[in-house]
């Protein structure tokens, strides 16, 4: 079995503010079908207002990410035997929740 990560940039999920209950309660239902299905891991939405940079020399920077760079919005890690079976689960989070999905195999370190 193989894990991947499903994810989507911040501000991809543009959809008017009156459909939120929808999508919630569709990409809840998407999340305990994983679950019923045997395939999730953990996923959760980011909170992008305020982030923490650390760099290389251990320096951080707190505040308001910079607009011109991508950040995450949100996440979902599953385990599923092949790429075009989370193709298929990233299908239906993307219908649930109004915005393309990113799918990314996660490397596995059997050290970690």
């Amino acid at each position: 079995m193989r894990r991947y990560l499903i994810s989507f940039e911040d501000g991809a999920m543009a959809f008017p503010e009156e459909d939120l209950p929808e999508v919630s309660r569709a990409s809840h239902e998407v999340v305990q079908e994983a679950k019923d299905a045997g395939v999730w891991i953990f996923g959760a939405g980011l909170n992008v207002h305020e982030v923490s940079v650390v760099a290389t020399d251990g320096v951080v920077t707190d505040g308001v990410p910079p607009q011109s760079t991508a950040r995450l919005g949100g996440f979902s890690i599953i385990e599923v035997p092949s790429l075009d079976e989370a193709k298929a689960w990233a299908a239906r989070i993307a219908v649930a929740c109004r915005c393309a999905q990113e799918v990314r195999e996660i490397m596995f370190d059997p050290e970690s």
